[in-house]
């Protein structure tokens, strides 16, 4: 069957592309105040820029020390990414739980359930995507209303 092995090697190819795209190494935040979290370009690239307003707000959830756990592969965490925007996306206080020993490991000790989940120092753990209002509320963000 050399057709059916032509297009298994060409589905293969395709596939490692995409995954290499999506498996980016994550480098360490400048200016981070979150122990162990890094940036995330291991969740793929979001897609429109940043507002004023959206990079205001990933710089603030960094600031209060929210952690945002997800993993490579989850399309949830990407939509979570995404509605922040590209620059400020790739801000993000970000743990990845599942690419590394290490990450695994620490999103273990967190009793991290489900992906992707948004944690606080003293704050109520909020688990699946947030919007952008939900995660204002939650962390403080200055003007920021119930």
């Amino acid at each position: 069957m050399p057709e059916f092995g032509s297009l298994r090697s060409a589905l293969l190819i395709g596939l490692r592309t995409v995954l290499l795209g999506f498996t980016a190494t994550a480098s360490a935040a400048k200016g981070a105040n979150v122990p162990g979290a890094s940036t995330t370009p291991s969740l793929g690239e979001a897609l429109a820029p940043s507002s004023p307003e959206q990079k205001a707000l990933s710089d603030h959830l960094r600031a209060k020390g929210a952690i945002f756990y997800g993993a490579w592969w989850c399309p949830a965490c990407f939509q979570q990414k995404n509605l922040f925007g590209k620059e400020a996306g790739n801000t993000l206080p970000y743990v990845e739980c599942d690419k590394t020993d290490p990450g695994r490991a620490r999103c273990q000790a967190a009793q991290i359930r489900a992906y992707p989940t948004w944690d606080q120092p003293g704050k109520e753990r909020r688990e699946g995507v947030q919007t952008l209002q939900e995660l204002k509320i939650w962390s403080g963000f200055p003007g920021s209303t119930p």
